[in-house]
Order: C-alpha cells, then structure tokens, then sequence
C-alpha cells in the first residue's frame, strides 16, 4: 500500500526532539507519530477528542501495536503518515498505519484502540464501550468483496 490508497495521509517534518544520539528517530517516536495522524484523521471527520470525552463520556485508548522498522528518518526529514482502517468492531477499531519519506517506507505498524470509559469514571474504568454511532457512520465503508 502507498500513502495515496490510504484513507488519510498527515505531513510532519522531524525535529531535534524526536531524534536519539545518533540523530535518527528514536523506534518510540513512530508510535507518537502514528497517534498524531489518528488524532488528525478523527479532526478530519468531524471529531475531536476533547470534545467526545465531554459529550460521550468515552475515549479511544491503544489496545495493541505490532510496529516494523525498515528505514531510517533523520533529522529535518519530512514524513507522510497514512491512516487506513482495516477493522471495525462494536467497542474498538484497528488501523495500518505507515511512515513514508517520498517513496520510501520506513514503519509500518497495525495499531488496534478500543472506545472506553476514562479512569476518573469510577468503578467501570476502562472498560469497553460501544464506540458512539456517529463515529461509526462517518468511518470510511470497507471495500466491497466480488
């Protein structure tokens, strides 16, 4: 898959905080990056996280991430990092997401969130919850199978 196939595609350039020592980006940060772009995704259609603890009581959490490195990024490097939804459940969603330097890849990564109660809820903290219908109907519909 390229960045162009994606559902969303967000632009970063790289700065001195996201590099290690030996001025490459440090593993972590491909994490950081991949939330960003979610988080800008979720703006795009229409949500914003802040907004849907206030109105929903509920919040998207990481569940599991599997991520492989390929390449590099380094300092000043600007990176696309694409968004596509590849799961869709009743309490949470999973996503591949990649790094790219032009046409190179550099991680790529299948990040699974589920929709949850915050810890400050009390008694049911971050338990699943069904994701709110309204996020659910502005998701990208998955392709047809012939």
């Amino acid at each position: 898959m390229s960045p162009a196939n994606a559902d969303f595609r967000h632009r970063l350039r790289i700065y001195w905080e996201d590099t290690d020592a030996g001025g490459i980006v440090f593993y972590a940060n491909y994490l950081k990056f991949f939330e960003r772009a979610r988080t800008e995704w979720l703006r795009a259609l229409g949500f914003s996280q802040q907004a849907l603890r206030q109105e929903t009581g509920g919040i998207f959490v990481v569940h599991a991430t599997s991520v492989r490195y390929l390449r590099s990024a380094r300092l000043d490097d600007e990176l696309e990092i694409s968004v596509e939804v590849t799961e869709r459940a009743r309490t949470g969603l999973t996503f591949f997401q990649q790094a790219w330097r032009g046409e190179e890849l550099l991680a790529e990564g299948e990040i699974r969130i589920a929709w949850v109660a915050p810890a400050e809820d009390g008694g049911d903290a971050h338990r699943p919850r069904r994701i709110p219908q309204a996020i659910l109907a502005a998701l990208p519909q998955p392709p047809t199978v012939a």
